[in-house]
């Protein structure tokens, strides 16, 4: 009844007396409300939040210098977006110069081609800032499989003012509205000689038409029709220019009718960066994102990236993350590791069920290594390898033809590979574009740790017994090769 006392008692404005067994009433009691307060603190610190704010600056909550340092770590590595600053831009100077020569000085039309993520869309990036830092007229494009000739040229003409016509002065009416080429056009398809007319009338600058993905474009019409401009272009010096890129394994896989243009193109299949290139990449990381790598973490991403920009991007900006998550500034072999874990997995989603429990009974089978050295020297070769590039990676294996027997016995079960005849011969493709990434990090991983256990001891013994070791002696491929030089 101590309660309807107490009830009582405030009603008659008396100080209500405490209980006689003050533990008697502690079940009803409200927990304090600091307790309450820090629980639904602590529980809101638990969930997942964004780290910065849309306009790239750290979130009111993050006041320490690791998020400031988080936000460039961003900007410095974007593995999923070209680079578009010439500041971030590593390596590719001679690249970059024979580019610009060749449209400068030779009055060329460029095609660039090469493998996914070779960086072919990073150097149109550069090239179009230089060349509008020279005053061009630059029209980007971006293909799509339904791109056509009328489509694309016609947003190029709204893109070059009608200043520029010789048949308009600059205090005409219609050059002062703002007009551009695209209001000269009639209303019936584009064609390329109709498209070189108006071009021909150009005066006062030149034009850059760039067009990226050019692979992606499905129509044989469309390619033709370029072809044919390019010639029309050439054949008058007419001061318009194209840049094409795409993904291809040789010209001619990316562009049709080229003996007719042959002479009026500069053709540039992108190779992949040398060591010191990607070196130059991480350094330019490191200026922007304040976050420093030691020696052999550069040297693992080297290794890793086989000369490739997507790679060494990519594992330096997860392993920069996680020495930042770590509450370090500067980024550690671990730290490499645990981001070439991450890719791993990012690239094993992208690999069809059916491929995963091929590359699973690779492993079993003891070849999944060797299939992931060839990985890396088909990666930047449409896929493909052959015995030779067996002979070149494993030089002093004695039973380098049991290796072989082994690959010729998965392509002929189709097991991850295929067997291709072509003008190089007999070789081998892989059936699944994503595994060559996967394949080829996995075996690098394995390779690179395992070459720093006899820096930690017993050197001697533990070499002798990696040489003993057929797969594990073998050489990197070509980018990996100049890479493993600096472990």
């Amino acid at each position: 009844m101590s309660w309807i006392n107490s009830l009582m008692a405030r009603s008659f404005g008396r100080k209500p007396k405490a209980p006689s067994n003050p533990q008697s009433n502690l079940v009803f009691a409200a927990p304090p409300a600091v307790k309450r307060d820090a629980g639904k603190k602590a529980q809101s610190n638990l969930f997942p939040r964004f780290q910065s704010m849309a306009g790239d600056q750290p979130a009111s909550r993050q006041n320490d210098a690791s998020a400031a340092m988080r936000v460039k770590l961003r900007s410095a590595f974007t593995p999923s977006q070209p680079i578009t600053d010439s500041r971030m831009f590593a390596g590719r100077i001679d690249v970059l110069t024979t580019l610009i020569r060749s449209i400068e000085d030779q009055r060329v039309h460029v095609i660039m081609y090469g493998e996914r993520g070779i960086g072919k869309t990073s150097l149109v990036h550069v090239l179009t800032q230089a060349a509008q830092e020279a005053r061009y007229i630059v029209v980007y494009c971006s293909c799509g499989a339904g791109s056509t000739f009328d489509e694309i040229f016609r947003a190029v003409a709204a893109d070059i003012p009608l200043l520029f016509h010789k048949g308009f002065a600059p205090t005409d009416n219609e050059a002062e509205r703002g007009g551009t080429l695209a209001d000269l056009l009639p209303a019936s398809p584009l064609t390329p000689r109709l498209v070189a007319d108006l071009f021909a009338k150009l005066t006062g600058t030149r034009v850059l038409v760039v067009l990226d993905e050019f692979d992606v474009c499905e129509s044989p019409d469309f390619r033709r029709n370029i072809a044919e401009l390019i010639k029309n272009l050439s054949d008058r010096s007419i001061r318009t220019q194209l840049v094409i890129a795409g993904v291809a394994a040789d010209l001619t896989e990316l562009v049709e009718h080229i003996p007719s243009i042959r002479r009026n193109i500069f053709a540039m299949q992108v190779p992949k960066m040398t060591a010191s290139e990607v070196n130059s990449l991480v350094e330019n990381g490191e200026d922007v994102s304040g976050v420093t790598f030691d020696k052999a973490a550069t040297d693992f991403i080297v290794f890793v990236a086989n000369g490739s920009p997507y790679f060494a991007s990519l594992l330096s900006h997860h392993a920069g993350l996680a020495a930042i998550d770590a509450g370090r500034s500067n980024v550690t072999v671990d730290d490499v590791s645990q981001a070439v874990d991450q890719a791993l997995t990012e690239f094993r989603s992208r690999i069809s069920k059916h491929s995963q429990l091929q590359i699973d009974q690779a492993a079993k089978s003891g070849v999944r290594h060797v299939l992931g050295v060839m990985a890396g020297a088909a990666l930047f070769n449409n896929g493909r390898f052959d015995s030779r590039d067996v002979d070149a990676l494993y030089p002093s294996i004695a039973n380098a033809a049991n290796l072989k027997a082994t690959i010729e016995d998965f392509a002929s079960k189709h097991v991850l590979l295929e067997i291709l005849d072509d003008e190089y011969g007999r070789g081998y493709r892989f059936s699944e574009e994503a595994v060559l990434p996967y394949l080829w990090i996995l075996a690098a991983q394995k390779r690179f740790l395992e070459a720093r256990k006899p820096v930690a001891s017993e050197p001697a013994r533990v070499s002798e017994k990696v040489a003993e070791k057929p797969v594990e002696k073998s050489a990197p491929p070509a980018g990996g090769a100049r890479a493993a030089g600096r472990s």
